[in-house]
């Protein structure tokens, strides 16, 4: 199974340009952004998987996407 987990970036990453912080359900972490257009500006949602960015998403698809992953994880 693959899961992809949304992002709200946080902004740009030391060190490698195609690096971004993101916080993934409260926890901070680089993701890679190359796959992506363009790069993602402080705000943006993203869908990650792997550590990398696959697309970006609206602010009510990255919500549905938490509510959804909230109510897998209490079943």
């Amino acid at each position: 199974m693959c899961l992809g987990l949304p992002a709200e970036i946080i902004g740009p990453h030391e060190g490698h340009p195609d690096l971004m912080v993101a916080d993934i359900a409260g926890v901070r972490r680089a993701i890679n952004t190359s796959l992506l257009d363009f790069p993602p500006e402080s705000g943006d949602w993203v869908l990650v998987h792997m550590g990398f960015a696959l697309s970006l998403m609206t602010p009510a698809e990255a919500e549905d996407a938490r509510a959804m992953l909230n109510i897998m994880a209490a079943e």
